[in-house]
């Protein structure tokens, strides 16, 4: 069953608090994640139905306007996008490794979305804000030809919203390198 993710960023960390607590209470939605981000940002991401993080983030916006930085509702997200937010997919070191690196936490979740809708590939890890001075990234496996056909869709995306860092693909990652991702 497809999802919808609901992002809002404010300007105040007490008051991304508070406001994580307000969205909670407001609506059936179920929290990805509430955590300060760089530089003295609060992150809040969502899940749901598409009428409930709807009402969660309308919620927000009223309550909080003046700490509001940005808001995005992205609706019918992969499953798998959903899980790998949650950190519960358990995925193999193998094959190709394609990766995609945005400005933003919003841009990430979409652009992984349209890789994994695009090729054959799994998400092996989707990264948002924290530690990154809110970047995101997704790590995709899969054969080459796929994971490369998945990393130019998602990166396209995010190229055309302005938030694209980087992009990358290795047909047949060191071993090294999958022990220390």
């Amino acid at each position: 069953m497809y999802q919808t993710v609901g992002v809002i960023e404010l300007k105040s960390i007490a008051k991304g608090i508070e406001a994580t607590d307000a969205s909670l209470k407001s609506a059936g939605v179920r929290l990805i994640v509430a955590h300060a981000i760089c530089p003295g940002k609060f992150e809040i991401m969502l899940t749901g139905s598409i009428a409930d993080v709807t009402a969660a983030i309308d919620h927000v916006k009223g309550r909080f306007a003046d700490t509001i930085i940005d808001t995005s509702l992205m609706g019918r997200i992969d499953p798998t996008v959903i899980a790998a937010l949650f950190s519960t997919q358990a995925v193999a070191k193998k094959g190709a490794l394609g990766v995609i690196e945005t400005y933003s936490a919003a841009s990430i979740i979409k652009a992984a979305d349209i890789a994994v809708k695009t090729a054959k590939v799994e998400i092996y890890d989707l990264r948002v804000s924290r530690g990154m001075g809110g970047k995101g990234i997704v790590l995709l496996t899969g054969e080459v030809g796929d994971v490369s056909a998945a990393v130019a869709a998602g990166a396209n995306y995010a190229r055309d919203l302005g938030m694209l860092n980087s992009q990358v693909v290795i047909a047949a990652p060191h071993e090294e390198l999958w022990d220390n991702l």
